[in-house]
């Protein structure tokens, strides 16, 4: 999907991981760091996550069409290369929320501990370690994003 009603879709679809990627970023932040948001939110953390890593590829595929379409100038490069990266902190954003989510879901807490009892012991270290690397690749997310977003505006306002 290139063109929307003959427009560019890149300029469109971008909104969707401008969103979904600090949407689900704050509430991997929020599930990590903060017991009662991590029993509210459940499941709807690594669905965002999953939501914006659907919709990178999508802006990604788009921006290539419109890159071709548009002249080639250094900051239409930089901004490319820095897109390109974004995919490398979504997919892990995403497989970390679930590893989260996964950890502290009871049924699949016992569904684990009964089948691999080691996990049940390693727990506390395994919770600090993918706490961290969720927060981690949470915050460079949004960076990256913010990165991106950056590069694109100057890009076609400068």
């Amino acid at each position: 999907m290139n063109t929307v009603n003959g427009l560019p879709a890149h300029p469109l679809l971008v909104h969707a991981v401008v969103v979904l990627v600090p949407l689900a970023s704050l509430m991997a932040v929020l599930a990590v760091l903060w017991p009662a948001a991590r029993r509210r939110l459940e499941f709807l953390v690594p669905l965002a996550a999953l939501a914006a890593l659907i919709a990178v590829p999508l802006a990604t595929s788009a921006g290539e069409a419109l890159e071709a379409r548009v002249p080639h100038t250094e900051a239409v490069e930089h901004h490319t290369q820095l897109g390109e990266q974004m995919i490398y902190w979504a997919g892990p954003l995403f497989a970390l929320t679930f590893l989260w989510w996964a950890a502290h879901d009871e049924r699949v807490r016992a569904f684990v501990s009964d089948r691999f009892p080691v996990f049940g012991r390693a727990g506390r270290a395994v919770d600090w370690l993918l706490g961290a690397a969720t927060l981690v690749v949470a915050i460079g997310s949004v960076i990256t994003i913010y990165r991106i977003g950056d590069s694109g505006s100057r890009a076609v306002w400068m």
